[in-house]
């Protein structure tokens, strides 16, 4: 029986190239067979992974022969994560895969102190560029009918961490060959990130580690399902919403439905804050502040013909603006209990921050949207749409300049069936071979820049 939230271990004994390392265990394997990639099963996986796609730059030190010759390697490691996904906070195996795929091409990778994440930099200097993927995965079932579908009940990667995380990966292994030979102008460094999904996220812990010590600037990439693979979406300014939680409980006397001026009426009550607050808020906050509040779960009473004695209702309030987002909590709570005033009940506000809003950076905008252009083509870079999705990158951007894009992902045809967080989630896994490609060009770009 699979376990619940962590990945079944690897055998650590055998000596194995990447591909075969990352097949499923014996016993997985008996269960649902993935076995290691056949030679015609590799050449077809590395199909679509041209040397230098058309219009696009090559990269240095003969590297996209190299990562043409490693695409059903690449694959076969983001299969295989994806085929033991792990839970926020739990990622121990995941990372341990990563810091042994690290060593194994000459570098020095080091466990977070939980040992569920991985920093390692690269080359020498001063001056680093960071490079960050995110490792957990998400409490769903994972309903597709492919091979290398979740072992662990109820857990999988709907949101494409794994892709993520094996990007940066082919990332370091190709940055660790120039950087043998000499030929990486500085130093960069991979972090490897726990927990992006929960609040609290890791990216705070991943900072007190030391992530951004000499850091000049910080970069990343996201999938994006409704981009077609072999697209790339960016943007300047605000890109995601900074996203917390209101939980709002009342309490009061109760009575029958019969008699509602006997009692506070809480459930008249809920329903005035499930209207009014949202309506208020937008009235009280510059419009261009981009806010949303939304309410997901209310629960008051069960008897038709009686009003409860206590209620509660959660949501969510996601803002662009990083100034408004400071303004938000008192604000939110102040017009709680003024529309609960005249109602009689008693109210208790919890809010809890959740992330800030990625805003990205302005010349580091300019320089991944450019090496993104050298990486694929300059036609293939498009303006990416404002989410009002959390991202914990933010956290990163609060203390350096950087920029997050939007990698293509989306399987032809079906670029309107799969979304993030849903339990079919899948990738074209061509955008394995671009996302390594726009972010070795990234790192080179940003240590030849002089803007950090």
């Amino acid at each position: 029986m699979a376990r619940m939230g962590r990945a079944a271990p690897l055998d650590r004994n055998r000596e194995l190239t990447v591909t075969r390392a990352l097949t499923l265990t014996e016993a997985a394997a008996a269960a649902r067979p993935v076995g290691k990639l056949t030679s015609s099963r590799a050449e077809r996986l590395a199909d679509g992974w041209p040397e230098t796609p058309p219009g696009a730059d090559p990269l240095p030190g003969q590297l996209d022969r190299w990562l043409a010759s490693r695409g059903a390697e690449l694959v076969a490691i983001r299969r295989h994560i994806h085929a033991h996904p792990e839970l926020s906070g739990q990622e121990f195996e995941t990372a341990a895969l990563v810091a042994r795929e690290l060593t194994r091409a000459g570098l020095s990778p080091r466990l977070l102190p939980k040992g569920n994440g991985v920093m390692c930099d690269i080359g020498h200097g001063d001056r680093v560029i960071a490079l960050r993927a995110d490792l957990d995965a998400l409490p769903l079932p994972d309903t597709k009918d492919v091979p290398y579908r979740s072992t662990v009940d109820n857990v999988c990667h709907a949101c494409g961490h794994d892709v993520h995380t094996t990007v940066l990966l082919g990332v370091g292994l190709a940055l660790a060959q120039l950087a043998e030979r000499g030929e990486l102008p500085g130093r960069v460094r991979l972090l490897f990130q726990p927990a992006e999904e929960t609040m609290p996220s890791g990216a705070p812990e991943v900072i007190a580690a030391g992530a951004l010590k000499d850091v000049a600037a910080i970069f990343a990439l996201h999938c994006a399902p409704h981009l077609p693979v072999g697209l790339v979406g960016v943007r300047s300014g605000p890109f995601t919403a900074a996203a917390d939680k209101i939980e709002v409980r009342l309490t009061g006397r109760g009575g029958h439905t019969a008699r509602p001026h006997l009692t506070a009426d809480l459930v008249h009550a809920l329903g005035r804050i499930l209207v009014d607050v949202p309506s208020l808020l937008d009235r009280k906050l510059d419009a261009r502040a981009g806010v949303s509040m939304v309410w997901g779960a209310v629960r008051a009473g069960e008897a038709a013909n009686a009003i409860p004695i206590e209620g509660m209702a959660r949501g969510t309030i996601r803002v662009l603006s990083r100034e408004a987002w400071q303004e938000v909590p008192e604000l939110v709570t102040k017009l709680v209990h003024d529309v609960i005033a005249p109602t009689g009940a008693d109210v208790e506000v919890t809010y809890t921050r959740g992330v800030p809003p990625v805003v990205n950076d302005r010349i580091a905008t300019a320089i991944i949207a450019g090496a993104a252009g050298a990486a694929l083509g300059p036609d293939r870079v498009v303006e990416a749409e404002i989410s009002m999705g959390g991202e914990d990158f933010a956290f990163y951007l609060e203390n350096v300049p950087g920029s997050m894009i939007r990698l293509g992902t989306g399987i032809p045809g079906s670029e309107s069936k799969f979304d993030i967080h849903q339990s079919a989630f899948d990738v074209d896994e061509r955008a394995i071979g671009h996302g390594v490609r726009i972010m070795v060009h990234t790192a080179l770009a940003a240590l030849s820049a002089g803007a950090f």
